[in-house]
């Protein structure tokens, strides 16, 4: 039920109902639940071929861009204080980060990414 907890706070309120959902394998997202789950939104559930360095590869691009993107922010001093003696650390940042990123549109594909 975690797994469900986080996909649920963590995607649907964030970017909305996915169309396809694409997984390693993993049987977390296998199981009866899942497939409820997918039937009840519309998501298609697509799973990574094994050993596929391209799906990898993008995973890896896409945790690499807001790695650096969350470092430069740092760089610059915005480590921000909502309340006296509060700083926010890093993983305060990826939400925020998240979202600027997902509706910023790109050049590479001339929408906003989380309309792809």
């Amino acid at each position: 039920m975690d797994t469900a907890f986080l996909f649920w706070n963590n995607i649907i309120f964030t970017c909305g109902v996915p169309k396809i959902i694409i997984s390693d394998r993993d049987p977390k997202f296998a199981s009866e639940f899942w497939t409820n789950l997918y039937d009840i939104l519309g998501t298609k559930l697509s799973c990574s071929t094994a050993y596929h360095p391209q799906t990898d590869r993008l995973a890896e691009w896409m945790i690499q861009k807001m790695e650096d993107i969350i470092r430069r922010l740092y760089a610059y001093g915005m480590e921000y204080k909502y309340h006296e003696g509060y700083t926010h650390d890093w993983v305060t940042l990826v939400p925020e980060v998240q979202l600027a990123y997902n509706t910023t549109q790109h050049s590479t594909t001339g929408t906003r990414e989380n309309l792809v």
